[in-house]
């Protein structure tokens, strides 16, 4: 199996952690806007990461991908079968997805990728504007909301969190962290939920890319 992509998106990063979490074999190819090997633009005809190759089973987009390790690797269970407890991971991973990201491409595209990888100033401005007005409203939600266990779903590690801390890794990336003066139940759970292997080596590599 391939992932084409970097996992400096949250959507690749997602997509990497859900499949080394489910002990599956896979390779990382690098791809994206910028290029990559033809089968990725057969699996993502839009150019969008992830792209995804398993034979001659081609298909792009994290959820989609997601979906099929986890109808092909049941175990260890990330999805909730029980219905509610199914229907809040599909939220939550709604919610990081669109509402997080969201917020995180602001910052991270102007303060990284804009410069870094295009070689042009980005809007400064708008990171700031995204860090300081819809971040703390984000994080509200997530202190609000977060159980006691530290996680999303059934007080167990889940797609949930995988979708939720992966664009917050991104943000922090760009110097956009949870305060945990303000924060303090979501900084402990980025942490906890960050800190896990499949995470913390991704975390480990993104940072020295970055820095190179």
């Amino acid at each position: 199996m391939i992932i084409y992509g970097s996992t400096l998106s949250p959507y690749v990063r997602k997509t990497v952690v859900f499949a080394t979490e489910k002990g599956l074999d896979f390779e990382l190819i690098m791809a994206g806007a910028q290029g990559g090997p033809p089968e990725f633009k057969e699996a993502s005809p839009f150019g969008k990461m992830p792209g995804f190759k398993d034979g001659d089973f081609l298909i792009s987009d994290s959820t989609a991908i997601i979906t099929y390790l986890d109808t092909i690797q049941p175990e260890p269970n990330l999805v909730p079968t029980e219905a509610k407890a199914r229907a809040r991971t599909i939220w939550y991973e709604e919610f990081g997805d669109t509402i997080v990201a969201a917020c995180g491409g602001k910052i991270f595209f102007n303060r990284v990728v804009s410069p870094k990888f295009f070689g042009r100033p980005g809007d400064l401005a708008a990171a700031d504007e995204a860090q300081n007005t819809e971040f703390p409203k984000l994080m509200d939600y997530l202190e609000k909301v977060l159980p006691a266990s530290g996680y999303l779903v059934e007080d167990r590690f889940t797609l949930a969190d995988i979708a939720v801390v992966s664009p917050l890794v991104t943000m922090s990336l760009a110097d956009c962290s949870v305060n945990d003066g303000s924060h303090p139940k979501s900084a402990a759970y980025v942490a906890k939920i960050s800190g896990r292997p499949a995470f913390a080596k991704l975390i480990a590599q993104e940072k020295a890319q970055l820095a190179a």
